[in-house]
């Protein structure tokens, strides 16, 4: 057997633990843990976070509270940014499904945050809460000038520098693989390093890392069908460090088939228990060792690529 098929046909009784038994193991140490989930967003609403009607929770909301569940983490979802303003220490962590700035109205009339609970999320990150982001997050403020262009770290939104990078484009949803470059958070660790996984998606190219963070999952480039991804490998899954939170994001999640994979629960997974300190270990910054050439981008937009997360 392929090890690709290998890995896309791991036991369920595996997954079982890796999703659910051991991250609840490890919750039981401790009082129950508590992450709030924004899922605001500004222009283009990404379908797998908008509420149908009728529906109290949308799709991706339904399976972050069944993941949490699995490990004894309770998650509220809201789309109310006037949340910030309010009392935070309640919260462990924060999770993000957002776009654009958040400050700005949006078509569903849901109430925007304002500058000072934007102010207050950072602060609160710097001073030990946790911080998730999913997909489209890394398009919340983007930088403004030319979009494949670097810049240094002082000129990007604080909130693009507490999360690691930023949106650029995506082209079309299509089948990508991804390499394990650390399997240090559980539930990784069964899966292995240097193992390759994949997923149907839509796969974001991005700019402006922050070298200090520790690198999950890179996106390979050599196969996928799109200019804006003619480059060398990048960061898609990470963890770092700001000031005394865990911050943890990943570019995937734009798809149901992606939300319900099993495998894709083993890094939310992850990236909970990194986020509320279920398991805290050293992290070290391996940017450099693992995609020395993630900065290299192209110099235009393709015509049929979608500039808009």
């Amino acid at each position: 057997m392929r090890r690709r098929e290998a890995i896309q046909l791991v036991s369920s009784s595996f997954l079982a633990l890796a999703a659910g038994s051991m991250p609840k193991l490890l919750a039981q140490e401790a009082k129950k843990k508590k992450i709030l989930f924004f899922t605001r967003n500004v222009g283009y609403y990404h379908e797998i976070v908008q509420r149908k009607q009728g529906q109290q929770l949308s799709f991706g909301e339904q399976r972050l509270v069944e993941i949490g569940g699995e490990m004894g983490v309770e998650v509220v979802c809201t789309k109310d940014g006037r949340v910030f303003d309010q009392d935070l220490s309640q919260y462990d962590a924060f999770a993000f499904y957002c776009n654009n700035d958040l400050t700005q109205p949006n078509d569903a009339g849901e109430p925007p945050m304002t500058a000072a609970g934007k102010a207050r999320l950072l602060a609160t990150i710097e001073d030990g809460k946790g911080f998730i982001g999913f997909h489209s997050t890394c398009a919340c403020w983007r930088t403004p000038g030319e979009p494949y262009a670097n810049v240094p770290q002082e000129k990007l939104d604080p909130f693009l520098r507490m999360l690691g990078g930023e949106f650029v484009v995506h082209g079309p949803q299509q089948e990508a693989s991804l390499a394990i470059t650390s399997h240090r958070l559980p539930p990784i660790a069964p899966l292995g390093l240097g193992e390759v996984i994949a997923f149907f998606d839509e796969w974001y190219c991005m700019k402006n890392f922050n070298h200090d963070m520790h690198v999950i999952l890179v996106q390979e480039t050599r196969f996928l069908k799109g200019d804006c991804y003619r480059r060398p490998p990048f960061p898609s899954t990470w963890a770092r460090r700001q000031g005394k939170g865990n911050v943890f994001f990943t570019s995937m999640g734009h798809t149901e088939d992606v939300w319900t994979s099993p495998l894709f629960a083993v890094f939310v997974t992850a990236g909970i228990n990194w986020a509320v300190k279920n398991a805290d270990p050293d992290l070290p910054a391996n940017f450099e060792k693992v995609v020395p050439h993630a900065d290299i981008l192209l110099d235009k937009l393709a015509p049929q690529e979608q500039p808009a997360p």
